[in-house]
């Protein structure tokens, strides 16, 4: 069998066009249609998948349908990456242990109630396992396409859910692994179980070190040293559009190829490079902002003004600046000329517009305006269809309407729904946990204060010093109010107050006791957004079926498989829409109050603020 030099042409059959052009145009219909209704377009790219795939009318090859998977998961890696890339690294930074918390209940309540699968079907607590493992897992892809379809991926709600689903992910992977094992052999091998989990702590913790003592002390210099040499053609290369994208992609392919090979998730990679990038745009933005009292026009206009400070003779100076690409086109030095009598609104206009056109181009050389410009329009036509299309595939619809599967399928996608909502349970329970430490601590600080003199004897010292000195103020304070009641009378009109005016006097002058505004939507928004499983919770079964984890079947499929299927493919449907409509209803409320000014607060509270830097 001789293998050929080249790949023949071949036309399509008209019948292959009709079938590829309709699947990839429908898939953009309906997301869109979908996505103005309830912002959740991705549930009809899924039902395309089953229609056009082997589930449903099986129109596409089973060769097209695996180059679709393998497109759309470079769609996945590019969602990840926008995640990261839209990620707020301080407002994920003081939310990560919340973020942690979160994850951590979203991995343990899912297996923990799977062992109640021992009691409807007749499974081992190994099985049962294993179908926890791919329960425990959160779609990144939908997560991502949900927050950044309703603008709150900067959000603090969305970086808490962006974090927490990238922890679950990972989670699963390891999962996946460990599943893997119990398929091959009943012995656990430490290494293959625990090495994702080490590499990827090392992952998310020395590319933060690297970042901050490696490359921002070179990124600095280099920043200052070529800031002189800003004329040169090299530089002039850097400042291109192409040169920073080869170099934001060159990052995510380096870290997805590193993760890989060192065994963690590249999707995990991929949400570090995005985060990472961010940060490098934070950088490039502080070192473009300490550099403009730094450049040669600044230095030479600020030298013209002290200058005439001090003489009365004109200055007649020629000012070379070469710091903007724009004015460094044939590689010469801008020339301006300034002359002295009554230059001083020039000298600004000028600096100013220099600044405004520095900062343009910090804005257009970024990594979110290089990717929405070279990535956001194939991934979201192309990439982005493909990947939840490809979910689609891997959902054996024919199989799983018997009776016995459909109940067992439905009890246990509500455990699994409770599972991943008692997330959000617990962000709406952290304003009493919160008050409840505080009430432990004051409660233990003197029994606690018993066994340590020295800490007690210190906070006698303090306190009669906090009470003389607070006592005058009270003093004064209560000889104010005193005079306020006073003069009262004489200043208002003769009808005597009512009680809901007192009232209202006692609940102003004490606002601490005024019960503040609890919003059930960020709870109910994190709980339905980490119901959704998608592609890691079927890659998980799939791997546990394929190794006999589920156990063998002379049908094909399992029926531990297909109740797990079941459940996946619920929530995965589920989860997206509730969020949609949530999300559809917060933004309709932004939209009122803001227009009506209503003085109530955001539907989502504090978790809905977006950090300004």
């Amino acid at each position: 069998m001789s293998s050929s030099a080249a790949l023949s042409y071949h036309e399509p059959e008209i019948v292959t066009i009709l079938i590829l052009s309709s699947f990839l145009l429908l898939g953009n219909v309906v997301n869109s249609i979908l996505d103005h209704f309830i912002f959740c377009g991705l549930i009809g790219q899924i039902g395309i998948g089953i229609a056009w795939g082997a589930p449903g009318g099986n129109w596409l090859s089973e060769e097209v349908q695996e180059t679709i998977m393998q497109l759309g998961y470079l769609g996945l890696i590019l969602i990840v990456y926008e995640g990261g890339l839209s990620t707020d690294l301080k407002t994920l930074k003081s939310n990560l242990f919340l973020s942690a918390l979160t994850a951590l209940i979203g991995i343990c309540a899912p297996i923990g109630l799977s062992f109640t699968l021992q009691y409807f079907m007749n499974v081992t607590q190994v099985q049962a396992f294993a179908a926890g493992a791919a329960l425990c897992s959160t779609s990144l892809g939908t997560t991502f396409t949900i927050l950044s379809t309703g603008d709150l991926s900067r959000s603090r709600l969305g970086v808490l859910l962006s974090s927490a689903a990238m922890i679950d992910d990972v989670a699963g992977l390891v999962m996946s692994s460990i599943v893997f094992n119990l398929g091959k052999s009943s012995d656990f091998n430490a290494i293959t179980v625990i090495r994702p989990v080490f590499v990827s702590v090392a992952f998310a913790a020395i590319l933060p070190l690297i970042c901050l003592l490696i490359v921002q002390p070179i990124a600095r210099w280099a920043y200052n040293f070529f800031a002189t040499r800003a004329g040169s053609r090299i530089i002039q290369l850097t400042r291109t559009e192409q040169s920073v994208l080869t170099f934001h992609t060159s990052v995510l392919v380096a870290m997805v190829t590193a993760s890989s090979y060192a065994g963690t998730s590249n999707l995990f990679a991929a949400y570090l490079a995005g985060a990472s990038s961010s940060w490098w745009d934070g950088l490039v933005h502080k070192s473009s902002k300490a550099g403009e009292s730094a450049d040669p026009l600044s230095r030479e206009i600020n030298s013209q003004k002290q200058l005439r400070g001090h003489d009365s003779y004109p200055i007649d100076t020629q000012v070379k600046c070469a710091h903007l690409n724009d004015s460094v086109d044939d590689g010469t030095s801008a020339v301006v000329r300034s002359d002295a009598p009554g230059s001083d609104d020039s000298d600004s206009h000028r600096l100013s517009s220099f600044r405004n056109g520095l900062m343009e181009e910090v804005k257009q050389l970024c990594a979110t305006s290089i990717f929405n410009k070279y990535y956001r329009g194939a991934l979201n036509t192309i990439l982005k269809p493909y990947f939840f299309a490809s979910i689609g595939f891997s959902i054996p619809i024919s199989k799983m309407f018997s009776g016995s599967v459909i109940w067992r399928g439905f009890v246990y996608s509500i455990l699994m729904v409770l599972a991943k909502m008692l997330c959000g349970m617990f962000l709406l329970c952290l304003p009493y946990l919160s008050g409840f430490l505080q009430m432990l601590r004051r409660y233990l600080t003197p029994v606690i204060s018993r066994y340590w003199p020295p800490s007690l004897s210190h906070k006698r010292l303090k306190k009669p010093q906090i009470a003389h000195t607070s006592q005058p103020v009270q003093t004064q304070q209560a000889a104010q109010n005193l005079q306020a009641v006073q003069e009262t009378p004489a200043n208002i009109p003769e009808t005597s107050p009512s009680k809901h005016s007192h009232d209202k006097n006692v609940e102003l002058a004490c606002p601490s006791q005024i019960k503040q505004h609890v919003s059930l939507y960020p709870a109910a928004l994190v709980g339905c957004a980490m119901v959704s499983r998608g592609e890691i919770g079927f890659l998980i079964s799939s791997v546990a079926e394929s190794n006999g984890v589920f156990g063998p079947s002379s049908k094909g499929s399992s029926e531990l498989y297909l109740v797990v299927t079941w459940a996946i493919l619920l929530c995965t449907l589920l989860g997206p829409i509730a969020v949609g409509l949530m999300v559809k209803r917060v933004k309709r409320l932004q939209t009122v109050e803001r227009s009506l000014q209503t003085g109530r607060h955001d539907p989502l509270g504090p978790w809905g603020t977006v950090p300004s830097h």
